[in-house]
């Protein structure tokens, strides 16, 4: 019993520094009129589940898109709109490479290096965010997830309480860590914060906002989805500067 009550006050505190670290929106959305869709999109994380979905979607809708991939063969996608450029994310000249002449970068970033400390994610934002800067590229959308920030707690218990304390901590830190960059700079960014991702189908429609998501029941939404939610953030400003959960 003294274990359990233990180990439930290290999630509680958890969450609590999660919700605190991460980025905390202090303002509202805005009513999100039309702008100007870019043409040219850079998808960092191209490879992931969401990275795909991302390649995919945003060339069904006409975009021409460079992928940063460590590895091109895991990628196979063949369109005459891809280019697929090979680069670490934390090689700050192959992202830099990268970056130059896009309009817009969607940042699907992850990885599987679990348990223990890590910086990937917000040193390789970093890089992202210092060559958007030297080449004026605007807009940034960035996947992170639900759990962080004015999110904490949202996954429901069970990841509140086991997933993310025991599987996830170092994980989440870093995501919190990435969200300060992105919160921090200078670009117009939209954080996206998906619940549990999913294999299924895109069903075109989601909860979203700063309060999607349950504190009670593990909730969860397909990279489809989020996928396309990401790309539509580019074409509106209804989440501008500000860090929209999604899910089912």
């Amino acid at each position: 019993m003294t274990l359990l009550l233990s180990f439930m006050s290290y999630a509680i505190v958890l969450s609590a520094a999660l919700a605190r670290m991460g980025h905390r929106s202090h303002t509202t959305p805005s009513s999100g009129g039309p702008r100007q869709n870019p043409s040219r999109l850079l998808i960092v994380g191209a490879t992931g589940g969401t990275g795909r979905q991302l390649v995919t979607q945003a060339l069904e809708r006409g975009y021409v898109v460079t992928a940063l991939v460590r590895d091109p063969s895991r990628l196979q996608v063949d369109h005459p709109q891809l280019t697929v450029t090979q680069g670490d994310v934390l090689d700050e000249a192959a992202v830099e490479a990268a970056v130059r002449g896009q309009d817009a970068v969607l940042s699907a970033l992850g990885h599987k290096r679990f348990f223990y400390p890590t910086r990937i994610l917000s040193e390789g934002t970093r890089n992202i965010l210092r060559a958007m800067d030297t080449h004026g590229v605007p807009r940034l959308v960035c996947q992170t997830s639900l759990g962080i920030g004015d999110s904490a707690g949202r996954m429901g218990l069970y990841y509140t309480f086991f997933v993310i304390p025991v599987i996830l901590p170092f994980y989440f830190w870093d995501k919190t860590r990435q969200e300060r960059m992105v919160a921090g700079s200078d670009v117009e960014w939209v954080i996206v914060r998906p619940a549990v991702l999913t294999n299924g189908g895109k069903r075109g429609r989601c909860r979203h906002g700063r309060h999607a998501g349950s504190f009670l029941l593990t909730v969860r939404i397909s990279r489809a989805d989020v996928a396309d939610f990401m790309l539509n953030q580019l074409a509106s400003d209804t989440y501008l500067r500000t860090a929209a959960g999604v899910c089912w």
